[in-house]
């Protein structure tokens, strides 16, 4: 028997997996009083917004990727907001800038998050919106033990909050100081902020899709509208030393609302792998592996390996080339060339023996690529310092504000073979001010544009930036039988890949596939500020080995050894569809993911 660090579970009735344990259990009580996943990740998301505010919150943002028993096509749920209408770049360049900074109320989008979740909550669960809030209006009214990683986010900007922030300063430096790691924290502004949702969408009607949409309507047009309009308004700091107001008004929340999609997918090893459109960087995960079969790389290669990591490092590399030249929120994406069996083979043939430092975007349809000019002229890429260091997923923040790689994520699969993959991200309490009549900050999701003109990510107002969060369904003939995601920024995907290798390819359970040895590149441009790379970068758990280690060195990789165990903090639920057993396994990374099921 291999050892793991945890049990895969396996059961019947339900199985949840998410990055925090209280939020894994609150959904837990919603599929044992007879809720349906769908309920589940409701009730799960607003609970992270509580217990994990470093890594999410209501002003942030949630794709998700959904499948139901009823009609298991899969479909994206768009909880991305856009650009404000007067985010433009002109407007940016107008105060001196060439990158939108990575804290303050200039970066921020709209608000996507708690729309998306109760478009959910509408069309696809059961329970009334009260029902489904009372885990997280109790945590955040009578308090919650607050993690170590809210705790050192908190310390590292609490000379922001002090001097510049004073609202974000009441709330998380009560006492002039920040609170003790595992302490009761409680938030009662955000535990009024969701009583009155749920009041006021009692008040819009008796039925339950009635009231959803009466507590939507008060979020995007009535009173939390109108708290954000209002503060985004006035003055503050942000990642670039200056005083700037926001740009996001009532009117940008009210002509905005969270929408289903279709996904983008990819058929492989007679699976079928659905992601997002290029709006998010999903399709790197797709790209990636129709490489690998273009390589004739075997499925069960070692992913720990000599082999095994050069060749799906550079795969990961070609494929993040293309995202950098061509994912954005686009009309006319290229997105159909780029997962073609033709572009991959002629992708493929670029993989060589060597590391590769370039950035080599390809050509499809012909068409030509553009990168930013920061990255256009290998003489100008700088060196990202501390990209090359273990990230958890938890926050890399510093005395600014500025933040990568924060996300939380949860999968849910139920006993009738519902089944969701959520990334919910943003909002995160180091981005903004805190609002205080709402209890919650505002986003910084905006860093991801470019301020340059006719690129794939471009800042247009109106326009999604091109987002690092990426959940994973993958079907068998039709059916949904693997939920998962993952935090940790532009990792996300490439830690995911391993993890699909592992368990699809090579035949390793849930757990044991989470608990390998993790590595992932940095020889990409990163998606937040300050959007530097690291050419042949490579970093790897220590338990990769040195043997390992060395061989990728002499293949030309730069190889920066992380913790034994520091790289992802790995959710996911299966479903059998032969004997309808469902299983579930979550990171021990980070000391916070927990499964739970029966």
């Amino acid at each position: 028997m291999t050892f793991t660090t945890r049990p895969t579970l396996r059961g019947t009735f339900g199985m949840v997996a998410s990055t925090h344990w209280l939020a894994s259990q609150s959904a837990m009580s919603v599929l044992e009083r007879g809720g349906n996943a769908f309920d589940a990740a409701v009730c799960a998301g607003f609970v992270l917004h509580v217990v994990e505010p470093h890594l999410n919150g209501p002003g942030g943002e949630v794709p998700a990727v959904v499948a139901t028993a009823d009609d298991p096509a899969p479909r994206v749920l768009n909880g991305q907001g856009p650009a404000p209408a007067g985010a433009t770049i002109e407007h940016f360049r107008g105060l001196g800038l060439d990158l939108v900074p990575g804290s303050g109320p200039l970066a921020a989008t709209v608000p996507g998050a708690v729309d998306a979740w109760l478009l959910l909550l509408r069309d696809h669960g059961t329970w009334p919106l009260r029902d489904v809030l009372e885990p997280a209006i109790g945590y955040a009214r009578a308090g919650h033990p607050l993690v170590s990683g809210a705790v050192t986010t908190i310390a590292t900007v609490e000379r922001l909050f002090a001097e510049h922030w004073p609202t974000s300063a009441a709330l998380w430096l009560g006492d002039g100081r920040p609170p003790t790691a595992n302490a009761m924290f409680a938030n009662p502004a955000y535990a009024e902020t969701l009583e009155r949702l749920a009041a006021e969408g009692e008040a819009a009607g008796a039925g339950r899709e009635a009231q959803i949409d009466g507590a939507r309507r008060a979020w995007r047009e009535g009173f939390v509208a109108e708290e954000v309009a209002a503060f985004s308004r006035q003055p503050h700091r942000d990642s670039s030393g200056a005083d700037n107001p926001g740009l996001l008004t009532g009117d940008d929340l009210a002509s905005w609302s969270a929408s289903w999609e279709e996904p983008a997918t990819l058929e492989w090893n007679g699976l079928t792998v659905a992601k997002t459109q290029a709006w998010g960087q999903g399709p790197v995960l797709l790209q990636s592996l129709a490489l690998l079969d273009a390589l004739d790389a075997p499925s069960d290669l070692d992913r720990g390996g000599e082999l095994g990591v050069h060749l799906t490092a550079e795969v990961l590399k070609l494929a993040l080339a293309d995202r950098e030249a061509w994912y954005g929120d686009l009309p006319d994406s290229p997105l159909p060339a780029l997962l073609s069996k033709e572009y991959a083979a002629e992708r493929a043939a670029l993989v060589g023996d060597q590391a590769s430092g370039d950035l080599r975007p390809g050509s499809p349809d012909g068409r030509t690529p553009r990168l930013p000019a920061a990255h256009a002229d290998p003489d100008r890429t700088a060196l990202a310092r501390g990209r090359g260091t273990g990230d958890t997923g938890e926050p890399t923040v510093d005395l600014t504000g500025r933040t990568r790689g924060d996300t939380c994520h949860v999968d849910v699969v139920d006993r009738w073979g519902n089944m969701i993959s959520a990334t919910p991200s943003g909002g995160w309490l180091q981005s903004s001010p805190t609002i205080p009549s709402l209890g919650f900050c505002l986003g910084s999701r905006a860093q991801m544009f470019w301020l340059e003109e006719g690129l794939s990510s471009s800042l247009v107002p109106g326009r999604r930036p091109r987002t690092t969060l990426s959940p994973t369904l993958v079907l068998s003939e039709g059916r949904p039988v693997l939920a998962c995601g993952s935090p940790g920024g532009d990792q996300q995907d490439q830690w995911q890949l391993l993890f699909l290798l592992r368990h699809l390819g090579a035949g390793q359970d849930l757990q044991q596939a989470i608990d390998a040895p993790a590595w992932h590149t940095t020889s990409f441009p990163g998606s937040f500020y300050p959007r530097t790379m690291e050419p042949r970068g490579l970093v790897v758990e220590d338990r990769l080995g040195e043997e390992v280690v060395a061989a990728l060195e002499r293949r030309g990789h730069v190889v920066s050894r992380s913790g034994p165990w520091s790289l992802g903090r790995l959710c996911a639920v299966a479903r059998d569809p032969r004997t309808g057993v469902l299983s579930a396994g979550a990171n021990p990374r980070g000391m916070q993911n927990y499964a739970v099921g029966r």
